[in-house]
């Protein structure tokens, strides 16, 4: 039989079917030995084969095959630094919530997961949760990022996730496709999913005083059919976004901006660095290109990703 993976604690996969049928699956051992150095090669959202069992009438069964994947979100194990987990698979679009403070959100963390979905083909969407608790000076802090991101080709859409505010424009986008929502723990993603559809209830959890961060909520990714031909991916919450697997050459093409004003730079393999003629940096001087985005590029040309969780999107 065939299905797709909707929740996974770990050591059991519930599939759901065409029929609309729930199967709790396990893995033959052999997925484990595959070339995945993962501690759990089967991911939310994955195309599977398995065979199905009874046993104490419950309906159960054996994942025998993965289908290939179009692409796939992948951390480093918290406990086995040397592995890695695979949250979701085949998305069509991710939704990265972005909170001025409480939890903060900064340009780096942005810039990287843009930068990894870029290279492997999905769709990002920045929406700036909370607006409803900034004061003045905030909203014009959350215009400035919002100014830089929609510069740089990024559609971003200002929310409020408790009162309703632009919930029913990202519903809008949402239909007809997989979206997975992502961001720092206590950006609100839980909250905002019960406001799409409150029917969930999706846990949700008060932000640390102490430590402005969020607390988890969600421990696991989960698939949720919603009522208006949409499907969503929660997904918990990830504290940095660690760039890996992309050249030196070819980090400036995931950078659109950058990547426009390339045929304008002297050298077609410029890096954006020390090169003479580089119309990047000549458009960051005339103050048309973020240097908030550009000091993010340099960090990851230059390698200096050590202190961040790897979590990216990848495509096989």
């Amino acid at each position: 039989m065939k299905g797709t993976v909707y929740k996974s604690t770990g050591s059991w996969y519930q599939v759901k079917t065409e029929d609309d049928r729930f199967y709790d699956c396990r893995i033959k051992g052999k997925f484990r030995i595959q070339g995945i150095k993962s501690t759990n090669p089967v991911a939310v959202g994955d195309q599977v084969e398995f065979e199905p069992e009874e046993k104490s009438g419950e309906t159960t069964g054996v994942i025998q095959k993965i289908a290939k994947r179009e692409n796939y979100i992948i951390r480093r194990s918290v406990n086995l630094s040397k592995q890695t987990h695979i949250i979701a698979a085949n998305i069509n679009q991710v939704f990265l919530l972005v909170t001025l403070n409480n939890p903060p959100t900064l340009t780096t963390f942005i810039d990287r997961f843009l930068v990894t979905a870029e290279a492997y083909g999905i769709k990002a969407v920045l929406l700036f949760n909370k607006i409803d608790t900034y004061d003045e000076d905030e909203l014009l802090e959350v215009k400035y990022l919002a100014a830089i991101y929609r510069n740089a080709g990024y559609e971003c859409i200002g929310i409020s996730a408790k009162n309703g505010k632009n919930v029913a424009k990202v519903k809008e986008k949402m239909t007809g496709k997989i979206s997975m929502f992502s961001g720092h723990s206590g950006t609100g993603k839980s909250t905002l999913v019960n406001a799409i559809e409150p029917g969930l209830n999706l846990k949700t959890a008060e932000i640390s005083d102490q430590h402005k961060q969020g607390q988890h909520t969600t421990t696991f990714a989960e698939m949720f059919d919603l009522s208006f031909d949409a499907r969503i991916i929660d997904t918990p919450g990830i504290k940095g976004f660690g760039v890996v697997d992309i050249a030196r050459e070819e980090l400036g093409n995931y950078f659109p901006e950058f990547f426009e004003l390339k045929p304008d730079c002297k050298f077609h393999n410029c890096l954006h660095l020390e090169e003479p003629k580089c119309a990047v940096k000549k458009a960051l001087e005339e103050g048309e290109l973020a240097w908030s985005r550009y000091k993010s590029y340099l960090q990851i040309i230059e390698g200096e990703e050590d202190n961040y969780r790897t979590d990216i999107y990848k495509k096989e």
